[in-house]
C-alpha cells in the first residue's frame, strides 16, 4: 500500500462516501453529517459545476475531514482540484497524462483499473494503490481475487455497486483497503437536507467496518 498518510486515512476509515453535489451550500452540512457518523473522508466527484466550489468550501470550513476529488480525468482538472484544496485525487481510469500531472501536483492519486492491462500500466507507473471501477460490473470480488494473482503488490478501493449488502465480501479481501460508494450519501437525502439520515448511514457503515475488522 502507498505510504502517503492520506491513503492511510482512507484505509483507516474503510468506507469512502462518493458524493455528487449540486449546490455548494450543501457541502459543509453534508461533510459535518458524515463526521457526526464517524466518517472523516469525503470524495467530491467532478460531475457537477458546483464540485470545485464544494471542494474548496469543505477544505476551508471542515478541515478535519479528508477532502478527496473524484472523477478527475484531465491534467487541467488536477490543477483545478489542487487549487481548490483537495488532499487526494481519484480517477475512474488510468492515463499517463494525468499521472504526469499528479506527480507535478504532489498529491496522492488512486487511478482506476478494471483489467489486467490497466493493472500493468499502473504498476509500470509505480501506482500500486488503485480504484477498482466499476467494481461489480467488472467482476466484483472474484475479479479482484483473480487480479491479485499476477499483481500481489497491488491494493484496491472497489467502487461501483458496493453497498452494505456486499461490503463484507470486499473488505474480507486482504488486497482491499477500503470501498467507495454513493449509498452513504443518497441524492434525495442531500436534496432534502436530511442530514440525520446521512449521519445514520455513516454510523451503520462504520459499525460494519469495525465489526468486520475486529
Amino acid at each position: 500500500m502507498s505510504n502517503e498518510p492520506e491513503i492511510a486515512r482512507l484505509a483507516a476509515c474503510g468506507v469512502v462516501p462518493v458524493v455528487v453535489i449540486e449546490d455548494v451550500h450543501l457541502a459543509v452540512p453534508l461533510a459535518r453529517a458524515l463526521l457526526a457518523g464517524g466518517i472523516d473522508v469525503i470524495e467530491v466527484t467532478l460531475r457537477r459545476p458546483a464540485a470545485l466550489a464544494a471542494l474548496e468550501t469543505i477544505a476551508r470550513e471542515v478541515p478535519e475531514i479528508l477532502s478527496v476529488a473524484g472523477t478527475v480525468v484531465t491534467p487541467a482538472q488536477v490543477t483545478d482540484v489542487k487549487e481548490a484544496g483537495a488532499q487526494a485525487v481519484v480517477s475512474p481510469g488510468f492515463s499517463e497524462a494525468v499521472d504526469d500531472a499528479m506527480r507535478a501536483a504532489g498529491l496522492p492519486w488512486l487511478p482506476g483499473v478494471a483489467t489486467a492491462s490497466d493493472c500493468m500500466r499502473a504498476v509500470a507507473a509505480g501506482r500500486l494503490t488503485c480504484k477498482f471501477f466499476p467494481a461489480e460490473q467488472a467482476g466484483g470480488t472474484s475479479a479482484l481475487k483473480a487480479l491479485s494473482g499476477p499483481f500481489p503488490q497491488m491494493k484496491f478501493c472497489p467502487t461501483g455497486g458496493v453497498g452494505l449488502n456486499n461490503l463484507a465480501d470486499y473488505l474480507a479481501l486482504k488486497q482491499v483497503i477500503c470501498v467507495g460508494g454513493s449509498w452513504l450519501v443518497p441524492a434525495d437525502a442531500i436534496a432534502n437536507r436530511d442530514w440525520a439520515r446521512v449521519t445514520q448511514l455513516a454510523k451503520e457503515a462504520r459499525e460494519r467496518v469495525k465489526a468486520l475488522r475486529g
